[in-house]
């Protein structure tokens, strides 16, 4: 990064509150109107359809140029061509899973005008850029010039090569599974993780996991990890993700009539993932969040029904392990003979240094991530992802023109990545949730573990769906998911294995208590309830502990522990207290302390405890914990014993951290004061000569955690990075009613005046409407841009 002053630090800014700007650029057949409103959410005016997304890509590139080309590059690994030699290896394992299939089917496996759409967004995305590299000094976003380089133009192939941009995971699961059968046992990992439906575990053949290590996913990791610059990283893809999602019917909500809620948990960055948008042209009329580098809207409503989406954890993924020919490091063993892996060389160039060579290897299943010679073995990841497609999102072009819950559904037959609960409520009173995903049929095994990669364990085809679970008009006027295992009891998984691992039923818990709790239901209420940080499982955790007694100079801590009702206040003493205790100490103890009880050796147990320590307050799952504690016999004295010594132990030792972390006087301690969400600019944020208020955001105190509704995961600083920074609740047919947010802003543009302003209403809780009739965003618009269809440059009038 350079250490002098940028030239256009404090240059020309996007367009202001009042101001208009008007721009001259190629592939629109008209002339679109976008009106900005006061809170930064572009309303597009097309007299064609593809005219508006060719305008949604031109005012994509106005607000997050510098975010969309980078995830581009990330994406297909072109990152060290800017960027480098220190971004080689992370090119090569991004190229590894890029779709390298038949991009005919590719494309028509979304929409029939797919590739139109898609290539009327890179039009637009082209347009800006090359209207600012005529004069990228005042034109372009700061972060080039500090890292020294331009935006490069886009192909339409490049949007649905890349795979890596989704929320696509399990092989992790597996790993960690394996290993830890191997190294503890079967009883050891029924308490690191909870699997849905559970069954017997064993490896698939003796040895196979002999020469796993934790290293066999670097490369996978590495293709799915975020930008690093020089130990920052620009934290724009997290995984895993969650969210929660809900409909009420009309016959329950407060209004008459339904509503429509989501809260999508992702990693909260600066800029914010999500970008809102509005588009209206001849036969499209569609409002909401989607990706900024992709066409269309994946959640929001279109004037006659309302979606959204949270991720239903599908099992999309297969570790694969194989059999090295015993001299031949090119082949491996297949079905009783020796099969040559793929393999591809690319070229590339790299920033202040020559040509490298990519070497990819592939097997019939997918991309070689590891390989050991002196073992003979090699690993490989089969993904449901790298079918056609499964760009993740895409395929939300196919239900934007939905007109019924009918035309929804059956837009969702092409929907692949990632897999998603997607709900729906219509304008005539129907709700309704459909799973939808590309599922494997996996004959004889459920891929909860790697197997071998010799042909015994292959993939039969995928499921259509309307083999998945759905619900349309539920009895009890509401639907609700928060990815946790919603397989209605009737379905057979022995049959179609979906996933074994699913998220923690926490955040399910709680929603269920509310909509049976007779309180009123409409989007006022669901938009509280999207930050509500009840801690269902951390009480439930307490409650088991309820009966055990503390030396008296820890009574008043554990009686404020026992007396706190699971609310993660960012006010209050009890959760700051409970979150470092419970992950930091308690669960260490309980570790230990189950696997001397289960029989584990201990140096094996020494070796293998990290399986079950579990970093995971990102997004937390408390079941495990609980199945620990469960396995105290309450009744005898001796365990309960054993946990006064233990409660006593971790307290103490929880308490002195807390005096390190945030001061020995305790009447001042608060979750808020430690747990807080601090936004940090991946490269402005280390960059001397920009403006403070550019590289980073005031740190705002947070509730709730990772067990909350209002999920807030945080990292090993306790700040608050991942969560909801999109959250909306459509007020169904009267549309205009819709509330939303949107953080830190929708710019990505430090010197736009939407770079943050919405940082402390998304911390507050609170929302702004999202207009969708004329009327409405007209009293709401504040700023004009005029796009023409002639070549030339843009100019600003005032």
């Amino acid at each position: 990064m350079s250490d002098t002053p940028a030239r256009h630090m404090v240059a020309e800014a996007p367009a202001s509150e009042g101001e208009e700007v008007e721009y001259s650029i190629r592939g629109i057949t008209g002339a679109v109107e976008i009106k900005i409103d006061r809170w930064g959410v572009p309303h597009i005016y097309a007299g064609s359809r593809l005219d508006a997304f060719t305008a949604q890509g031109f005012q994509a590139a106005r607000d997050r140029l510098f975010q969309i080309d980078l995830w581009r590059r990330r994406g297909l690994g072109l990152l060290a061509e800017v960027l480098g030699p220190g971004h080689v290896e992370h090119d090569r394992a991004s190229r590894l899973f890029l779709y390298r299939g038949d991009l005919r089917s590719e494309w028509l496996s979304y929409s029939t005008d797919a590739r139109d759409v898609v290539t009327a967004f890179v039009n637009g995305v082209n347009a800006f850029v090359d209207w600012a590299l005529e004069d990228p000094g005042p034109r372009l976003p700061p972060e080039f010039e500090v890292l020294g380089y331009v935006p490069s133009r886009w192909q339409p192939e490049d949007i649905v090569r890349i795979r890596t941009h989704g929320l696509l995971y399990n092989v992790e699961q597996e790993l960690a599974r394996a290993l830890t059968l191997r190294d503890l046992g079967p009883e050891a990992e029924e308490l690191r993780s909870v699997r849905e439906p559970s069954s017997p575990l064993s490896a698939p053949v003796a040895g196979l996991y002999d020469h796993l290590s934790d290293e066999v996913l670097d490369v996978y990791r590495k293709a799915f990890s975020p930008v690093d610059f020089g130990g920052v990283t620009a934290s724009e893809i997290t995984t895993p993700s969650g969210s929660n999602n809900w409909v009420i019917s009309s016959a329950l909500s407060a209004s008459g009539r339904p509503v429509l809620a989501n809260d999508p948990h992702r990693a909260v960055t600066l800029p914010s993932l999500r970008y809102l948008a509005h588009l209206e042209a001849p036969g499209l009329s569609v409002i909401g969040a989607g990706e900024p580098n992709l066409p269309g809207l994946s959640i929001g409503h279109n004037g006659y029904i309302a979606f959204g989406l949270t991720i239903w954890p599908v099992d999309h993924e297969d570790l694969y392990i194989y059999e090295l020919h015993p001299e031949d490091d090119t082949r491996y063993l297949y079905r009783g003979g020796w099969e040559a892996f793929g393999a591809l060389e690319e070229t590339s160039p790299v920033a202040g240094s020559g040509d490298v060579v990519h070497t990819l290897q592939f097997t019939r299943h997918g991309p070689v991530v590891h390989v050991d010679r002196e073992a003979r073995r090699a690993v490989a990841v089969r993904a449901a992802w790298l079918q056609p497609g499964m760009a993740p999102y895409l395929a939300s072009l196919e239900y934007l023109d939905a007109k019924d819950a009918t035309e929804f559904r059956t837009a969702l037959r092409r929907w692949g990545a990632p897999g998603v609960n997607m709900v729906f409520a219509t304008a005539d009173g129907d709700i309704g949730w459909q799973a939808s995903a590309l599922v494997p049929r996996r004959p004889g095994w459920d891929g909860a573990l790697p197997v071998p990669g010799d042909g015994r364990f292959e993939w039969d085809g995928f499921a259509m769906v309307e083999e998945l679970p759905s619900v349309f008009n539920p009895t009890d006027g509401w639907f609700a998911t928060a990815n946790q295992n919603n397989m209605p009891d009737i379905y057979d998984s022995g049959e179609l294995t979906t996933t074994t691992d699913w998220y923690s039923s926490a955040r399910h818990e709680r929603l269920t208590s509310w909509f049976e709790s007779g309180e009123s239901l409409d989007v006022a209420s669901s938009i509280k309830m999207q930050t509500n940080a009840d801690n269902r499982h951390g009480r439930r955790m307490l409650d088991l502990l309820a009966g055990v007694e503390v030396p008296a100079d820890l009574a008043e801590v554990w009686d404020e522990l026992q007396g706190w009702d699971g609310a993660e206040r960012a006010d209050l003493r009890a959760p700051l207290v409970f979150q470092v205790w419970q992950r930091r100490h308690l669960r260490p103890w309980l570790v230990d302390i189950c696997l001397e009880r289960l029989g584990v050796p201990p140096e094996a147990a020494q070796r293998a405890r990290h399986r079950l320590l579990r970093a995971d307050t990102l997004f937390s799952d408390l079941r495990p914990d609980l199945r620990m504690l469960e396995s105290f016999d309450l009744s005898a004295e001796p365990d309960i014993a054993l946990l006064a010594s233990g409660i006593e132990q971790t307290l103490m030792s929880a308490l002195a951290e807390l005096d390190a972390l945030v001061g020995n006087d305790r009447s001042t301690w608060t979750w808020g004061a430690l747990h807080r969400t601090e936004l940090r600019h991946p490269v402005l944020g280390h960059e001397q000569s920009a403006p403070p208020e550019w590289g980073s955001l005031p740190p705002v105190p947070r509730s709730g955690s990772g067990d909350t509704v209002g999920l807030t995961g945080y990292d090993e600083r306790f700040n608050a990075v991942m969560g909801s920074s999109f959250r909306i609740a459509v007020d169904v047919g009267a549309w205009d009613g819709t509330r939303v947010v949107n953080a830190p802003g929708q710019s990505g543009d430090p010197r736009s005046g939407h770079y943050a302003d919405l940082l402390q209403i998304w911390a507050e809780g609170e929302s702004f409407p999202l207009a969708y009739s004329r009327d409405a965003v007209e009293a709401v618009a504040v700023s004009r841009v005029t796009l023409r269809p002639e070549a030339g440059s843009g100019e600003r009038r005032s």
